[in-house]
């Protein structure tokens, strides 16, 4: 039985992955790995929590004898780190929380796997990073495997420092590494400071949807079962210390999301066309504000055969139906925890 450590389980992408892998393959013990902040709930994965090939561990990548306990006791054949701070405005207010999980976090993960696979042969450490290292597009063009980095916020520089570290474990030591990079995630179980979570919930409430400068950034959308698909295949099929770029081919400037969310929202709640828009509210951009990224995905389609299953609109009917039908899993990882966890971290400083 292969035993495969996956982290940041309980999260958003995380969690479609443990489910995905536990359910394909019972023959595989599945081991979570997560510290359960505020964006990772157990809540997630309750339909699997009790399959005879899943475990559950707490513990913080940040702490290297955690980790490295873990990986005495369960010997891991595989690895697929997810487990990483992800929301660019947090990162902004508070730089070296990301510095610590996404560098530090990864670099223990390496050591411990270096440390452990004294024979790599049959190992496999995957990496799941994001399109945000290249930096900003132009009108035209599309990131690929070979896009010079260039992070413009301390979210996309811990993470392409991250995965330069990866590169060089694999270069340095050997070890065995697949990496790939994604374009924005959607679908259920997203914790809702994320665009389309919180504005289907700010229009639930009524509350305003709060649109960067003009709104005019466009971003690409995967479907994130989607993107559980393609970390599946790269895990087993993506060859040793290749990239893998994976986007969705859904390019949308951010106001024209926002609004075709508020026709169906309108739709779907049974309002009256145009009340939703009524709630869009401009406010100062980012600092920062990358103006567009787009995903290459033609490697990943060429060698493995992935494609995305969804359409965008398709994708986006699904989840909001997943919100208006789990408006009590909304309130309870926005109660609390998240609000407790915001005012000390940033309110407070």
């Amino acid at each position: 039985m292969k035993t495969i450590l996956i982290t940041g389980g309980a999260g958003f992408i995380g969690s479609h992955v443990v489910r995905l892998f536990v359910k394909k393959y019972p023959e595989c013990k599945i081991v979570n790995l997560d510290a359960l902040t505020y964006a990772g709930n157990l809540e997630n994965l309750k339909d699997i929590e009790n399959a005879p090939n899943y475990v559950f561990e707490k513990a913080d990548i940040v702490d290297a004898d955690h980790i490295f306990s873990l990986f005495e006791k369960y010997q891991f054949d595989g690895v697929i780190h997810l487990a990483a701070e992800s929301h660019v405005d947090r990162s902004i207010a508070n730089p070296m929380e990301f510095i610590h999980s996404n560098v530090i976090g990864t670099v223990n993960l390496l050591n411990a796997a270096r440390a452990f696979w004294k024979e790599p042969e049959g190992k496999r450490f995957y990496h799941v990073s994001t399109d945000e290292v290249y930096g900003s597009l132009g009108e035209d063009g599309l990131f690929t495997e070979t896009t010079a980095y260039d992070p413009r916020s301390p979210y996309s520089a811990s993470k392409a420092s991250s995965d330069h570290f990866v590169r060089a474990w694999h270069h340095t030591y050997n070890l065995p590494v697949v990496l790939s990079n994604c374009s924005n995630n959607y679908g259920p179980n997203q914790f809702p400071e994320k665009l389309l979570p919180l504005f289907i919930n700010n229009i639930i409430l009524n509350r305003p949807l709060p649109v960067y400068g003009k709104g005019e950034n466009v971003r690409d959308w995967l479907y994130v079962i989607d993107h559980a698909r393609a970390i599946d295949m790269i895990f087993h099929q993506g060859k040793i210390g290749e990239t893998y770029n994976i986007g969705g081919h859904n390019e949308w400037k951010n106001i024209d999301l926002i609004k075709v969310l508020c026709q169906i929202m309108d739709r779907k709640l049974n309002r009256e066309a145009g009340t939703s828009e009524k709630l869009i509210t401009y406010v100062k951009d980012r600092a920062g504000h990358d103006m567009r990224y787009a995903i290459d995905a033609s490697k990943v389609e060429k060698e493995l055969g992935w494609v995305p299953s969804l359409q965008f609109e398709e994708g986006l009917e699904k989840t909001i139906d997943w919100y208006l039908a789990n408006k009590e899993w909304i309130e309870n990882v926005t109660s609390g925890a998240y609000q407790k966890y915001y005012k000390e971290q940033y309110e407070e400083r």
